[in-house]
């Protein structure tokens, strides 16, 4: 049975369809199947241009035959693709072709090669964490979805704060009104929790994070929470202001008055496919053009006993002059001459005090 590759693209860019082509293309001449949506199909043949035979899925093909997905565009792109795909196992291949695309594993200049690594099977799996959310309104359940970035509760109208209580493990932590609360895994620690000041988590690290939006309050510090414990946030009725849930920017419900958001780790991750094992420090140096000159690297260990605490050579200080007649005077300390044309100074005279 021949190897069959989804292939989705940004089709709102140029450069991506010309992605797309190219890939599906090196694909085809591979000898795999270049699998894409009905939609994108359409995006491409409205150019005019070539295109490689490929087949549809859901209509020539299913999900569940997929056995790669490879998604040009950005991080949005991504988070669609893991929609997609949520009911199956299968991996998610990002080229990056927007700004910072954290989620992606190459850049367009490397699309070829990305291409040849998936013929070659040249890619390991990695298991992101993610999100299990439920929405409750007058103790019903509303909602049940999940998220792979964030759940972000958020006010509902621009001139309007909204009043809510934080909670962990059923434990109330604090109250406070606010322009929202992002409820976030490692993998969204780099999005909209890092906008509004969260922590950078690395993604191997198994934590919950909940990063308070513009809170009016003292206490309202990102929190970095067990992946066994239960995030809520509950909208408090003490106004009439009401809220909204976004899950990855994608899906989104209205939260009047009262209503409770509960997030817990997902018990099915998604899997991103990984051509390189860059540490995540490399990547995040690359991904926000962080500056790093001077940095000289840990000491050889044929070196570490005799510089046990730097590498960097000892700076000392300059030599004293050789005589002390160079040295500036200082009245620090000495008795100062008199000038008798200087004004008397004031004096108490303790005689005529102590009659």
């Amino acid at each position: 049975m021949s190897r069959k590759i989804l292939v989705m693209a940004h089709t709102g860019r140029r450069e991506a369809k010309d992605a797309a082509r190219e890939s599906c293309q090196q694909l085809h001449e591979a000898g795999l199947v270049p699998v894409i949506s009905r939609s994108d199909l359409e995006a491409l043949q409205e150019d005019s241009e070539p295109l490689a035979p490929v087949e549809v899925i859901e209509e020539d093909v299913s999900l569940r035959e997929i056995e790669l997905v490879m998604v040009l565009g950005g991080d949005g792109s991504i988070l669609r693709a893991a929609e997609l795909v949520r009911s199956v196992d299968t991996p998610l291949l990002g080229v990056n072709l927007g700004h910072v695309g954290f989620l992606a594993e190459s850049e367009r200049s490397d699309l070829a090669q990305s291409v040849e690594a998936i013929v070659d099977g040249r890619y390991t799996v990695e298991q992101r964490m993610a999100l299990d959310i439920t929405v409750w309104q007058d103790q019903k359940k509303v909602l049940h979805t999940w998220a792979l970035n964030e759940a972000s509760v958020e006010k509902g109208n621009r001139e309007k704060m909204i009043e809510v209580v934080i909670e962990v493990d059923r434990r109330p932590l604090s109250t406070f009104g606010c322009d929202g609360v992002v409820l976030a895994t490692p993998t969204g620690s780099t999005a909209y929790a890092f906008s509004a000041g969260g922590p950078v988590v690395w993604p191997e690290v198994e934590a919950l994070l909940m990063v308070p939006l513009s809170a009016h309050a003292l206490f309202a510090r990102p929190l970095v929470i067990s992946p066994n414990s239960m995030m809520a946030v509950e909208v408090l009725t003490r106004t009439d202001a009401r809220g909204v849930l976004w899950c990855d920017g994608r899906r989104t419900t209205d939260l009047p008055p009262g209503s409770r958001i509960e997030a817990v780790r997902s018990p099915k991750a998604v899997n991103l496919a990984r051509m390189h094992r860059t540490p995540f420090s490399e990547r995040l140096v690359k991904k926000f053009e962080l500056p790093t000159s001077g940095w000289r690297g840990p000491v050889p260990p044929q070196e570490a006993l005799l510089a046990r605490t730097t590498a960097l050579p000892t700076v000392r200080a300059a030599e004293p002059p050789a005589t002390t007649d160079e040295l500036p005077k200082s009245t620090v300390g000495h008795e100062m001459p008199h000038d008798p044309d200087a004004d008397p100074v004031e004096t108490r005279d303790e005689t005529a005090e102590a009659d």
